[in-house]
């Protein structure tokens, strides 16, 4: 018996799909990993604070989560959708193409 693993968008396709629709994108990295360079437009809300998103602005929508490579990306993913959200992994920012920002404000 074959088995295929699903194949999902990738990276650069879904921050496009994330930012046609004006979703919330959220890097789930820690505080220095976000400061070092993240998707624009992006917030960081690190994987051992998620409660935090709990009536933010944003969250009414699909919410876009992405890591470094993936790993946190996922156990987010199936996190938040236990808390009730729509949620779209993204994966690893190391996949990611697009330009990137250095430092700024961690929300």
């Amino acid at each position: 018996m074959l088995f295929f693993k699903r194949q999902r968008p990738d990276m650069d396709t879904l921050f496009e799909q994330a930012r046609a629709e004006a979703a919330l994108i959220v890097d789930v990295r820690t505080d220095a990993e976000y400061r070092e360079g993240h998707i624009p437009g992006s917030v960081n809300v690190p994987l051992d604070a998620l409660d935090g998103l709990r009536g933010r602005s944003g969250t009414e929508g699909p919410i876009y989560v992405y890591c470094l490579s993936g790993a946190r990306s996922a156990r987010a993913t199936a996190r938040l959708r236990r808390m009730g959200y729509q949620v779209v992994d993204m994966g690893g920012i190391s996949d990611y193409h697009g330009r990137i920002e250095r430092g700024g404000e961690v929300k």
